[in-house]
């Protein structure tokens, strides 16, 4: 029986606040004022996951993979860059086991997004939904999110093969 390799990743994104642009975290359109800048849709949520993903498989990070000077990916949504880093992690025989999100902000509130972003992920990796927990988080007013200048958002994936 061959031996089971175990990995972790981390990944961390941060964007500011756009007043020309629509929100997006996880997938889901979400109820805000504001959106994030950047040249994909900044799905802060997304990229915080796909960086995790290829920092756990040791396949670079999301910049590589998907550089910002390349107009293929400008406005792109990171569903379609979460796609294709799922398949890249298929396809070096990686399973995906789990994630934990975490999404930091003074607003909007996640939890009423949260199930929907969860079933985003899940589907992705055809998992069960117990596998992805997607939380919020205020720093309490204080930093760049405390003043409401943007969201965070930081992943943790545990992947097999």
């Amino acid at each position: 029986m061959a031996e089971r390799t175990i990995r972790i990743g981390c990944g961390f994104d941060a964007h500011r606040f756009s007043d020309d642009r629509k929100l997006v975290l996880g997938g889901v359109p979400i109820e805000h004022p504001r959106g994030l800048a950047g040249h994909s849709d900044a799905d802060v949520v997304l990229h915080a996951l796909c960086d995790a993903l290829l920092g756990a498989t040791a396949m670079g990070d999301i910049g590589q993979h998907f550089p910002a000077d390349n107009h293929e990916f400008k406005d792109i949504s990171s569903l379609i860059l979460f796609e294709r880093v799922a398949m890249i992690v298929r396809q070096d025989k990686w399973k995906f086991v789990n994630a934990d999100i975490t999404v930091i902000c003074e607003s909007p509130q996640i939890a009423p997004y949260a199930e929907r972003m969860r079933q985003n992920i899940a589907a992705m990796f055809d998992a069960p939904l117990d596998a992805v927990s997607v939380k919020g988080t205020t720093t309490e007013k204080m930093g760049f999110t405390g003043r409401e200048e943007g969201i965070a958002a930081m992943a943790v994936v545990l992947v097999s093969r």
